[in-house]
């Protein structure tokens, strides 16, 4: 199982639309997959399900915020229990071998931050102190190792755009991140600043884990960068226009931030009506148009990086 943190610092970027219809293409490839979305806008999540489904079958005890929510986080209430299977988009899939669940977000996650801050007080000893913090941000990792979900091949993780802790637990969740961004001057702004905050976590985690006594129980991690995959291109005369081109190798000349070769468009006769179908664009679309075509080079991008195949349809 490979599980990709999806994350900028930027909304606005694409980020959902990618993270449904990646998912969407790995799973009509035959592929398993799980949707995770900790992003308290829970717009992945509707890009699934009704707001009244929603409402009616996964508000109250199905959603990531109950899991977070939990007195004794991670143990009495099994993240297992959370996985849904959207009836539609699987419908679709019925004649590949993939599948493709979810774990639903919650508008109330944005409150979750706090609670779990909270939980990394109240120690008196620096042991006691560092218990605490490899305890709380391991938590989705260790609930992702949980033989439950040993059926699934990738796990995309749809991030709030934050650096809170609710997105620090994906990162140490996560082998790879995936940033998805506009080429333009306040999406392109932050990514060095991410890599930094991401490279700072992953030193402290793995500091305390090599300086506690009773580390065996611990493991260090080392999330590397997928890329970055620019989105909502414009695309003039089968060219990038100029001026997004400029941002696009200015990136890709001075980010620590490797950028990958795909491209996806801007395309509101795709993505205007995003999640109204439950059902993602690249799944809707008959016959093998561009943005379709760029979805494909972007899901073999990411795949042969991850060493994932799938049975293509």
């Amino acid at each position: 199982m490979r599980v990709v943190a999806v994350m900028n610092y930027k909304g606005g970027v694409g980020k959902t639309t990618l993270t449904a219809n990646l998912g969407a293409v790995a799973a009509a490839r035959g592929l398993r997959v799980l949707l995770l979305d900790l992003d308290p806008q829970t717009n992945l999540t509707f890009s699934f399900f009704t707001v009244d489904d929603w409402q009616n079958r996964l508000k109250d005890n199905r959603t990531i915020k109950q899991w977070y929510d939990s007195e004794i986080l991670g143990r009495d209430i099994s993240l297992a229990d959370l996985v849904v299977t959207p009836e539609r988009v699987n419908h679709v899939l019925r004649n590949s071998t993939g599948r493709l669940d979810l774990i639903s977000s919650h508008l109330g996650l944005i409150d979750i931050d706090l609670e779990l801050a909270a939980l990394l007080g109240g120690s008196t000893t620096l042991d006691g102190s560092k218990r605490k913090f490899l305890d709380l941000h391991s938590c989705l990792r260790d609930a992702l190792e949980d033989n439950h979900f040993d059926d699934y091949d990738l796990v995309l993780i749809d991030c709030a755009p934050n650096f809170g802790l609710v997105t620090k637990t994906a990162i140490v969740a996560s082998e790879q991140i995936l940033v998805p961004a506009k080429a333009d001057y306040l999406s392109t702004l932050g990514l060095d600043y991410l890599a930094g905050n991401c490279a700072g976590l992953v030193q402290q985690f793995n500091d305390y884990v090599n300086h506690k006594p009773d580390s065996g129980t611990y493991r260090p991690i080392d999330p590397g960068f997928l890329g970055v995959v620019f989105t909502m291109v414009q695309i003039y005369s089968q060219q990038v226009v100029l001026a997004q081109h400029r941002y696009i190798e200015e990136v890709a000349a001075n980010s620590v931030v490797p950028v990958l070769k795909s491209r996806i468009r801007n395309s509101s006769s795709h993505f205007g009506d995003a999640g109204e179908s439950g059902v993602p664009a690249m799944l809707r679309t008959n016959g093998k148009d561009d943005v379709v075509r760029e979805f494909d080079q972007l899901a073999d991008e990411v795949l042969s990086a991850l060493a994932l195949s799938g049975d293509r349809r």
